[in-house]
C-alpha cells in the first residue's frame, strides 16, 4: 500500500514539474506586448472590418503573411508565397428582378431572391427536379430550359447546408444545360424574411469552373409547395424570368498558410492543423456613437493573433507532429475561405489528424475556455489539462441551439472526417453580454480583457502542443455523427 502511494504521489509530481516546464518554456518565448500589437493593428479602423470585397483585406492578409514569413514558418507546396489564391465573384443584387408564373407575377426582395447570374430576358420551359441532385436529371433533358428544384438536400437544410447545396446545384445545371435555376424555398428552417434580409445585398461566391458569370439563379417562396406542384404537374408549363442590372465583380480571395515541420521521423507525416478566420464584416450602419466600422476584435483578431503566435511559437520549438497554419478567408461570407481549402488542400486531407479552429462571438466568464465540440473528440483531456497550465477551466457548448459547431469554419473539415473542435472564448450563454459586441461597432481591442486574451492565446498554444507530441491519434468518440467520415478518410486501420 505504502509503495502504490508513494508510485502515485511520484506520477502526480512527474506530472506537475512537466506542465511546470511547458509554462515556463510557452512564457519564455512569449512576447505580450508584441502579440498585443498585432491585435491591435488587425482590429483596427485602417483595416475597415477585415471585409474581404474590400481593399484593405489584403494589407491584413499581408500582415499575417509578413509575421509567418519573420517567424520562420515554412511555405507550403502549390500555395502562391503564403497565400492560397481563391477565385472569388462579388454579385449583387439587380436593379430590377421579375418572374412570371401564369397570371402571378414575383419581384426581386418580396416573394424572389435573384442570387446569381448576369442579366436575362426569357420565357422558357420549366423542368421540376426533386432536389436537383446528380442522380434527379437522369433521363431528364434540361437544355434550353429553367430547372426547378426544392432548396437544399434531403436531412441538410441549416442556413449553410442550402447556401452551399445551391452553388453545387447551380454549377451542374449549368454543365447540364440549362438556362436558369429557380429553387423553391420551402423550409421551416430559415424564415423568409431573414434569408431576403440577409440575401438581398452583394453576396460573395467561388467561382467553382472559373467562367466568369453563371446562369441566373433565384429563390422563390413557396412555402406551401403549391408553385412547385403546379409546375410539376405542368399547370404552370413556362417561366419568364427578366433580371436587369445585375452586378458582378471578379475578386481575388486569400488564404494565409504555413507550416512547421515535426521533429519525428514519422509522425512529421502527419499535421495538426491551427486555424482561425482572419476577415470580418467591415462597414456598417453608424450607431449612437457614429462609429460604422466593425473592428471585429473577438469576432477574430483574437483567434488569428493566437495562430500567429503559434507558428512564432512552434517555428522555435517544434513538435513531433507537424504544424500546419491556416488563416480563413470570407468565413463571413459563408465559410468560403476554409471550404475552398477542404476542397482543394495543399496538404492531403488524410495527413490532417485534427483541426484546432477558433472563431468568436465573445466572452462573458474570463475565468473559462468555452470549446464548441469538447465531448466528442478522444483529446479533451489534452484540452483540459493545457487550460488549466493558465488558470482558465475548459467547458462544452453552453448554448446547442444556437448551432455553432455547424456555423464555423472547423465544420468544414469535420465533414471530411477531420476531428475539428473549435477553441473559444469563455462564455456560458449567448446572452446580452455576448450580444452588445457581436457584429457590432463597439467589438474593439479598447474594451477587450487583454489579460484574459494573453491567457487565452498561451493556452492555445500549449494544447496545440500536446496533442501534436500525444502518442495516440486524435479520434470521434463512438458514434459521432462524423465517425464514419473519419473512417472512409482514414481508412480503418487508423
Amino acid at each position: 500500500m505504502i509503495r502504490i502511494k508513494f508510485t502515485i504521489a511520484m506520477l502526480a509530481l512527474t506530472f506537475c514539474a512537466k506542465a511546470q516546464n511547458e509554462k515556463e518554456l510557452i512564457e519564455k518565448n512569449f512576447n505580450e506586448r508584441e502579440a498585443i500589437s498585432s491585435f491591435r493593428f488587425l482590429a483596427s479602423d485602417e483595416l475597415m472590418g477585415r471585409d474581404p470585397i474590400r481593399p484593405e483585406m489584403d494589407a491584413a492578409s499581408r500582415f499575417i503573411a509578413e509575421q509567418f514569413w519573420k517567424y520562420g514558418a515554412q511555405e507550403l507546396e502549390g500555395a502562391s508565397g503564403y497565400y492560397q489564391k481563391i477565385p472569388f465573384r462579388l454579385s449583387g443584387p439587380p436593379q430590377s428582378g421579375v418572374l412570371q408564373l401564369g397570371e402571378k407575377t414575383f419581384r426581386q426582395g418580396e416573394e424572389i431572391l435573384v442570387l446569381d447570374g448576369s442579366d436575362f430576358e426569357g420565357s422558357h420551359e420549366v423542368v421540376v427536379l426533386g432536389y436537383g441532385l446528380e442522380s434527379d436529371y437522369e433521363g431528364k433533358d434540361v437544355k434550353g430550359k429553367i430547372v426547378v428544384t426544392n432548396v437544399g438536400e434531403p436531412g441538410k437544410l441549416s442556413p449553410s447546408d442550402l447556401f452551399s447545396g445551391g452553388r453545387k446545384k447551380l454549377a451542374l445545371a449549368k454543365e447540364k444545360g440549362a438556362v436558369a435555376l429557380i429553387e423553391i424555398f420551402n423550409v421551416p428552417t430559415l424564415p423568409w424574411q431573414m434569408a431576403s434580409n440577409f440575401l438581398n445585398r452583394a453576396q460573395l461566391t467561388i467561382d467553382q469552373d472559373n467562367s466568369g458569370e453563371g446562369i441566373p439563379y433565384l429563390w422563390l417562396k413557396d412555402l406551401d409547395n403549391a408553385y412547385i406542384n403546379a409546375m410539376g404537374k405542368g399547370e404552370l408549363a413556362n417561366a419568364k424570368i427578366s433580371i436587369q442590372g445585375k452586378v458582378n465583380r471578379d475578386i481575388v480571395g486569400k488564404n494565409v498558410v504555413a507550416f512547421v515541420e515535426g521533429t519525428d521521423p514519422e509522425l512529421k507525416n502527419e499535421f495538426v492543423m491551427l486555424s482561425a478566420h482572419y476577415d470580418h464584416i467591415g462597414v456598417g450602419r453608424p450607431n449612437a456613437e457614429g462609429d460604422s466600422i466593425n473592428n471585429g476584435a473577438r469576432d477574430n483578431a483574437v483567434g488569428t493573433v493566437a495562430v500567429m503566435k503559434a507558428a512564432k511559437y512552434f517555428a522555435e520549438n517544434p513538435p513531433k507532429r507537424s504544424i500546419l497554419f491556416c488563416a480563413w478567408t470570407a468565413e463571413e461570407k459563408g465559410l468560403l475561405g476554409s471550404a475552398y481549402f477542404a476542397d482543394n488542400p495543399l496538404v492531403p486531407l488524410d495527413q490532417i489528424i485534427y483541426n484546432l479552429n477558433i472563431d468568436n462571438g465573445g466572452y462573458n466568464d474570463t475565468s473559462i475556455i468555452t470549446v464548441i465540440g469538447y465531448g466528442r473528440t478522444s483529446v479533451d483531456p489534452l484540452i483540459a489539462e493545457a487550460t488549466e497550465v493558465f488558470g482558465l477551466k475548459t467547458i462544452g457548448d453552453p448554448s446547442p441551439e444556437q448551432g455553432l459547431y455547424d456555423r464555423s469554419d472547423n465544420v468544414n473539415f469535420a465533414r471530411k472526417g477531420i476531428p475539428s473542435p473549435t477553441f473559444s472564448l469563455g462564455f456560458t450563454a449567448f446572452d446580452d453580454e455576448i450580444m452588445k459586441h457581436y457584429h457590432q461597432p463597439s467589438d474593439e481591442v479598447d474594451n477587450f480583457d487583454l489579460d484574459y486574451a494573453v491567457k487565452y492565446w498561451k493556452s492555445y498554444i500549449l494544447t496545440a502542443q500536446k496533442i501534436a507530441n500525444h502518442s495516440e491519434r486524435p479520434k470521434w468518440k463512438e458514434g459521432d455523427k462524423y465517425e464514419e467520415a473519419a473512417k472512409s478518410l482514414y481508412g480503418q486501420a487508423k
